[in-house]
Formats: structure tokens, sequence, C-alpha cells
């Protein structure tokens, strides 16, 4: 792929999709930034920080539930530059349900996002792509390692796009399009800060000392490992993940 290639980044207002628009900008990435009508961010700040490091990049609304809005998101990339070669499904969403609490509506609507939404995203940009492409999905370390009390649907989208990438990994290897994921440990989002339904700024808090590393990670560590993977230095990778936690996962728990 050349400097200037093009890519779309779903949940691209803030946190990990906004960090990676700009390492993609940085690297003369030009960046459709998605973002969906609900998001209390601003996607112009990410476009702004794109630019100051002398990138390009515009903002698209997509509701990944929605495949007419996901292909509208990956067309607006050839429109612009006429040009797709890198899809990062970032956006997701966490919600705190007990198995008792959960309800069909409340299990439908976290796999539509979590786990159809990368899906949809695929599906679009694998048919707008040229061959030699790349796919990104980010997964969590909450289904892609470890269980979530409480977060059963979450954790089931999550630990499913792993086996998405890897099945299309294969399936559009003769395209030489190559798919893989990431697992973020924990992270510091607006997300992780949601005291309601993930850690909350305490929890990160409590969470960073018992992590090898000695802190939470960053979205720019995780938007780093994502650019890699989508970057031709990556050329003889797919259908991998690549876990980024700060040492959390191979730490013995007993010690």
């Amino acid at each position: 792929m050349s400097e200037q290639s093009v890519a779309i980044i779903t949940g691209a207002a803030s946190g990990i999709g906004r960090a990676l628009a700009v390492a993609y900008g940085k690297a003369g990435v030009r960046t459709v930034v998605g973002t969906f009508p609900g998001d209390p961010h601003d996607p112009e700040e990410t476009v702004a920080a794109v630019r100051a490091v002398g990138g390009e990049a515009v903002v698209q609304e997509v509701d990944v539930r929605s495949s007419a809005m996901v292909d509208a998101f990956a067309q607006r990339a050839l429109d612009e530059w006429g040009r797709l070669d890198i899809a990062v499904a970032n956006a997701g969403m966490v919600r705190l349900a007990a198995l008792s609490d959960l309800d069909d509506d409340a299990w439908n609507d976290t796999l539509s996002v979590d786990l159809g939404g990368v899906v949809r995203v695929f599906r679009a940009a694998a048919a707008r792509m040229p061959d030699g492409g790349a796919l990104a999905g980010v997964s969590s370390i909450s289904g892609g390692v470890y269980g979530w009390p409480d977060h059963a649907h979450y954790t089931a989208a999550k630990a499913g796009v792993l086996g998405l990438c890897k099945a299309l990994a294969v399936e559009l290897a003769p395209r030489g399009i190559r798919v893989n994921s990431v697992i973020p440990g924990v992270i510091e989002t607006a997300q992780t800060q949601d005291a309601v339904n993930s850690f909350g700024v305490d929890g990160l808090a409590a969470a960073g000392p018992k992590i090898p590393a000695g802190r939470v990670g960053r979205p720019e560590e995780v938007a780093e490992a994502l650019r890699f993977l989508t970057s031709p230095l990556a050329s003889y990778i797919t259908g991998q993940q690549l876990i980024v936690d700060g040492g959390l996962t191979v730490q013995m728990p007993i010690s």
C-alpha cells in the first residue's frame, strides 16, 4: 500500500479510534472518521488532531447496526479519495446486565453492534477494496481472554470477533486481504471510565498497580498495534490476534 492509502475507522470520535486516525495521519494514510450519530464526543476534534500532524480526514456518521449506513460509510472513502485500502472495526458498546436481566433486546442490540457491526464493516470494505487490503477488528480482554461477570453479551461478542477474523483471513487470503484483530487490556477510554457499565475512574486507578506494567494502557498504544497490523510491515501476518495489555494475561495469578 502506498503513502496515500485510505482507511475507514468506526468509533473514531474518541478513544482508540481517534488515536488510530492520528497515527494514520502521521503515516500519510487518509481516514474516514466514523462516528455514531448519538456519540457525545465531537468527531471534528479527531479531524483537527489528524490535521495537526499533517494528515487528512473527513467525518461520516455511521450506525454499524445499519447495513445501508455502513455501505455509505465505506463508499465515502471512494467518493472522497477514489480508493479504500484499510478498514478497522472499532465501534462497540458496553452495558451491564446479569444473566437474569439479559433479555433478548439487550442481547441482540449488543451483538448487533459489537459483532454484527464488525461483519458489516468488513463486508462493505472488502467489496470496495483492491486485492492486498487489510481489515482489523477490535476485540477485548473480556471475551478475548477472560470472562466478565454481568457482561455475557459483551464478552460473547468480543470472543466472536476473534473467530470472525480467523475465518475471513482464510476466506480473503486469495485476494491478498489480511484480517487480524487486537485484544486491548485495561485501557483508559471514555468507555472504561463509565462507572455504571465498566470500571469507572476509581476502578481504573485501582487496576493499574495490579498490571505488570504498573498502569492501565493508553489508546495510542492500542492504535499503534492496529497501525502495524494494517501496514505493509505486517504483510505476512493474517488471522492473528495481538494482545495489548501491559502483561496482564501472562502474569501468574498466584505468587
